[in-house]
């Protein structure tokens, strides 16, 4: 007999903190969306997510962590569909053009202004976290693409690939964030896949 005070199991509370954890981080989300990081009011997340301040906290330590864990899982996602299709026959110009596909994907999904937060926050020096690059696994996969393609001539043999890989996605996020949404930003993309391949190229 089981009694009705006794402590639940231990996966039971695990799987009830993951979800406690899931509803915070989708409020919070929610918040950044229209609020930015810096303006988000935690009282307005924790009552969306229908848990007390403490138990924000008892999550993520700051709002930060909040965007820390949404570029962490972001870039799972985007690295993962971007295995998937070097799996399949390609060439590099492809391969360019589908890393620009998943990073202008993200900020239709997160909207400009928390797509530029997670911006800035991966670039800021006072970021709690002391991660290097190779813990970003698109920028590695793109480093590991341009090497692969140098190794098949595709690339100049004496290109950096991961100078090349970074060059080309600092590309990216300078157009996304400092050019209006239109028909001239979508130019300047795509010249960007351009450019960028014509640099890398073995002639």
């Amino acid at each position: 007999m089981i009694r009705k005070n006794a402590p639940a199991p231990p996966t039971t509370r695990h799987a009830r903190r993951l979800q406690t954890r899931e509803r915070i981080l989708g409020a919070a989300t929610a918040e950044f969306r229209t609020a930015g990081m810096a303006g988000a009011d935690i009282g307005a997340i924790v009552t969306a997510a229908g848990v007390a301040h403490g138990t924000f906290y008892f999550h993520f330590p700051s709002k930060e962590h909040v965007l820390l864990e949404l570029e962490r899982r972001e870039e799972a996602r985007m690295a993962a569909e971007f295995t998937r299709f070097l799996r399949r026959p390609h060439e590099l110009p492809a391969a360019l053009t589908t890393v620009l596909g998943l990073v202008t994907g993200l900020e239709r999904r997160f909207g400009p202004l928390l797509f530029k937060e997670l911006l800035a926050l991966h670039f800021s020096p006072t970021r709690p976290s002391t991660d290097a690059w190779n813990d970003h696994p698109l920028i590695v996969l793109l480093v590991r693409e341009i090497e692969r393609a140098r190794g098949d001539g595709e690339v100049h043999p004496e290109v950096d690939a991961f100078y090349g890989a970074v060059f080309f996605l600092l590309g990216i996020y300078g157009a996304l964030t400092t050019t209006a949404a239109g028909a001239g930003r979508d130019a300047m993309l795509a010249n960007l896949v351009i450019t960028a391949r014509r640099g890398l190229a073995a002639q």
